[in-house]
Formats: structure tokens, C-alpha cells, sequence
């Protein structure tokens, strides 16, 4: 697993990093900007620039932001404490908690969300980021008052994704109505202090003097200060205020349920990790690099081509905007904030990570062999290929599905075939490129085989089989004309 420090030219790729976030403050996207970059040890690097306020310091290590939706994760995680004291069901209507809310959809024979489909953004709502963002402080009857005059409904509960604020306004009134707290009590008592985030809360009033970061918006050239609203019955959808250092932490401390080293508290590994699994898809834009992405509870879950789930959020609160963003595979990931009103913190926060992770990626791909148990798979498959067929190495292989689906005879008549094309056979450059990203073990679950030959390249694509010993259960083959970077020589 790459750690920061132990990547080739470490200091060039920090100062390419701080560089992408110093281009904020020089574009005047926001006045000022701070990030922190964590990895399996925790928080390894971290700068800021620009302005936190008035006085024209920079954010500093205790400057204190408003993170707005990133306060989603925090609600998720307090819903499932819940879940797992047995206190509460995900598959419980949200009426048997909130029985002011009156369904409206399906016509007809309406029915209320469930908390599973309100914390995986399939509560039904439509999207209500500027209205809601101004609710936070009202009261609870003012809220309840809300529900009972009729919210619109734009689908059927269940039925598909949509961004709603108000669906997690709901959660946190049944945090409230089960655990008899408020919500910051709840999440204060059972994640903040159990994790040692002395730094974070939810009342910007409380906040030592001189540590709060000052939002802005921009009004022609000039960075307009804005005000605080306080908590109250929407602080559920984002109300924490915490410094990034404290948000790296948070957000290491999610990411490291994908590497259990005992510590089931406060909240189990398993839960965690159901935080960070798709419940909810999302449409997305084909011109992303993203092989499909969609909502967790509390969290974005995006599968990159190149670097397999990321698992993210972002927060934009009037004055605000923040993003956090992790890899589970290597466990490296990033936070930033900015004050400036919905600035898109998202942007230089998810160029960083594609950086480290880009670095983090070449470096296994170079130092990391494949295992010893894929490595003889990938001895059998060149034996086949440059020796000629033998039934008893395709034995030592393959499981026994693969002569059933197609028998042996005929497989070997297709490999001459194929030999011949290729021409003459480079062994010695073999590689073996892992397929299966962000799976354990560097992702050779699935892979290529790749071989230099006259014309091109020999490319066996193999996927093995959920048995132990480990076996191939497909296989294809291909010749590819041109030759493709990376993968691992076979030693």
C-alpha cells in the first residue's frame, strides 16, 4: 500500500499538488483555500493560501470552515449507530418518526420513503440545494410546520436518484426522535468526541476567537463577507464546522473500514464500508472517465476506469465550499475548503488525487510483482502459447468449467491458428497487467497476459474462478497491433 513519503520525487508531486491549489486563490475562485492530504498514517501534507478573513492571514491549521454537505456523512454514520443498537430500521417508512410528512406519490396510493431510500438520495424529493441551504437554523416546529402544509414530491419513492437536503433534514429529526437528543448532542456524544475530533461542531458562535475562516461571495471584483446562520433543525444536511485536519481524520478514519485492523468503534467496519457501497445509482456524463457512480449514505461512490471507487462528497453553503475524496485501495485521499459561496472545492481537490494517485499507481505497477499463485497461471498460459497445447498444464489451470464450455480440442486448434498469426514469440517480455481494479491483492483476480510477437502483441485475457486453489474460469485470446504501457514482467 503507497504511502505518500515513500513515492518516487515526493517533493516535486507536492509542490504539482499545492501548486493546483494556489491557482485557486491566483484565479480568484476563492479568497482562501487550505487542504490536507492523508494516506494510511493519516495527514501527511496540508498548505493553504489566500485569505481566511479580515486581517488577510492565511487559513491556518485550526481555521475553522463550514464544510456544508460534507456534514452528510456524519448524519449516514449516526443513522446506522442507530441501526446497529437495534433502535431503528433502514427499511422502516420515515412516517413512524416524522408523522407530520404526507406522501403524495405513488397518485393515488401514496407511499412514504423509507430511511434507507432518504440516506441513498431515492427519498422521492426533487433536488433543493439554494432553498435549503437558508433553512438551517428554523426550529423543529417550524420544520414540522413545513411538512404538515405538504412538500412536493417529483417521484415515486425508490424510484431513482435525486440530491435532496430535505430528506436528510428528515433524518435528522428521527435521529432526534429515537436517540431523545439533539442532533449535534447525538453526533457529538457517539462520533466526534469517541474520535478525538476536538475540533469540530456545529455552532460557528462557539468557535474561539479568531479561528473561524469568513465566508465571502463575489459581487463584481470584490469578496463580500456573509454571515452565520446557527444550528437548528437543518444542521443535519450541513451544519458541521471543522477544520480540514479534522475532516482528514473523519474521512481516514471511513476509509480505513476497507482495512480492518480490529477497532470496530464507533461505528463497525461493516457499516462503514455499507456507507461506502452504491445503494442508489447515479446517471452520469459519458464524457467522464468513470466506468458508473451513484450514492452511498452520506457518500459519492465513483469507479474510475484508471483507479478503480473513489468515494467522495462535496459541501456549498452560502460563503462556502469544501470536498473530500479517497481511494480505498491505497488508502490515500484529500480535503479542501475554500470561503467562497459554492466555489467548487471539487475541482483542485479531485485534480490532487488524480495526481497522487497517478504517482501511487505507476509505482506499484513497478515495484509490485503479481502473486506467486497468478504468476503460475500466467506460466501455464505462455507454456500453451509457445510450446503448444498439453492437457495436463491446461489441467493445472483451468477449472473444470473451461473444457466443458468449450473442449480442449478445439481450444488448442484455435491457439495454432492464433500461433500462427503472431509470428515469432517474445517470451521474455511478457507482462502481466492486473484488470480488476481496486479489488485485494493489486487486482489480478482479473488480467491480461501480454507477449511481444512479429506482429504485435499476443493479449490472453483471463479471469479466475472464486475457488481456492486459484484457476482460470475464462479465457480469451487476441492479437493486438500496437503494444500497451504498463503491467508487470513475469520474474
Amino acid at each position: 500500500m503507497p504511502r505518500l513519503n515513500e513515492l518516487p520525487e515526493r517533493e516535486a508531486l507536492a509542490a504539482t499538488v499545492a501548486e493546483v491549489f494556489s491557482q485557486r486563490v491566483a484565479n480568484q475562485a476563492s479568497p482562501g483555500i487550505r487542504f490536507v492530504v492523508f494516506d494510511a498514517s493519516g495527514p501527511i501534507l496540508d498548505g493553504s493560501f489566500g485569505s481566511a478573513g479580515a486581517t488577510g492571514t492565511s487559513p491556518g491549521p485550526h481555521s475553522r470552515f463550514r464544510v456544508a454537505s460534507c456534514t452528510k456523512s456524519f448524519t449516514a454514520a449516526a443513522v446506522l449507530q442507530l441501526r446497529d443498537r437495534e433502535l431503528l430500521s433502514l427499511d422502516s417508512p420515515v412516517t413512524d418518526y416524522v408523522s407530520d410528512l404526507i406522501p403524495t406519490l405513488p397518485i393515488n396510493q401514496p407511499e412514504a420513503p423509507t430511511l434507507r431510500m432518504l440516506l441513498s438520495m431515492a427519498g422521492g424529493f426533487p433536488t433543493d440545494d439554494p432553498w435549503a441551504d437558508r433553512q438551517e437554523s428554523i426550529s423543529n416546529e417550524a420544520f414540522r410546520s413545513i411538512l404538515r402544509t405538504g412538500v412536493r414530491f417529483a417521484t415515486a419513492p425508490g424510484t431513482r436518484y435525486e440530491y435532496s437536503n430535505l430528506g436528510y433534514a428528515l433524518l435528522g429529526q428521527v435521529i432526534e426522535a429515537v436517540s431523545g437528543q439533539t442532533y449535534p448532542e447525538f453526533v457529538t456524544e457517539n462520533l466526534l468526541k469517541p474520535l478525538g475530533l476536538n475540533e469540530t461542531g456545529f455552532d460557528p458562535a462557539a468557535v474561539p476567537e479568531g479561528s473561524l475562516a469568513i465566508g465571502y461571495r463575489k459581487v463584481g471584483d470584490e469578496w463580500v463577507a456573509l454571515p452565520f446562520s446557527g444550528p437548528g433543525a437543518f444542521s443535519s444536511i450541513g451544519g458541521v464546522v471543522t477544520t480540514p485536519l479534522d475532516l482528514a481524520r473523519w474521512a481516514g478514519w471511513l476509509c480505513s473500514a476497507f482495512h480492518p485492523t480490529g477497532d470496530d468503534e464507533p461505528l463497525s467496519n461493516a457499516s462503514r464500508r455499507e456507507m461506502q457501497r452504491i445503494q442508489c445509482p447515479i446517471a452520469f456524463d459519458a464524457k467522464d472517465e468513470l466506468r458508473f457512480k451513484g450514492y452511498g449514505y452520506g457518500l459519492v461512490i465513483e469507479d474510475h476506469a484508471r483507479f478503480g471507487p473513489i468515494v467522495c462528497h462535496s459541501g456549498g453553503y452560502p460563503g462556502f465550499s469544501s470536498h473530500m475524496r479517497w481511494n480505498p485501495a491505497t488508502r490515500l485521499g484529500i480535503v479542501a475548503v475554500e470561503n467562497a459561496t459554492y466555489s467548487g472545492a471539487w475541482n483542485p481537490a479531485s485534480e490532487a488525487l488524480a495526481l497522487l494517485l497517478g504517482a501511487a499507481t505507476s509505482t506499484a505497477m513497478t515495484e509490485s510483482p503479481a502473486p506467486a499463485a497468478i504468476k503460475r497461471l500466467a506460466d501455464g498460459l505462455q507454456r500453451l502459447l509457445s510450446q503448444g497445447w498439453d492437457d495436463s498444464t491446461a489441467d493445472a489451470i483451468f477449472l473444470e468449467n473451461v473444457a466443458l464450455d468449450r473442449p480442449y480440442a478445439e481450444r488448442a486448434q484455435e491457439l495454432t491458428s492464433l500461433r500462427e498469426k503472431a509470428g515469432v514469440l517474445d517470451t521474455t517480455g511478457a507482462r502481466i497487467v492486473p484488470t480488476d481494479i481496486g479489488a485485494v491483492e493489486g487486482g489480478y483476480g482479473s488480467f491480461e497476459l501480454r507477449m511481444p510477437c512479429s506482429a504485435g502483441e499476443v493479449v490472453a485475457t483471463v479471469q479466475c474462478g472464486p475457488v481456492e486453489p486459484i484457476r482460470i474460469q475464462t479465457l480469451s485470446w487476441r492479437i493486438q497491433q500496437s503494444m500497451d504501457p504498463g503491467g508487470v514482467t513475469p520474474q
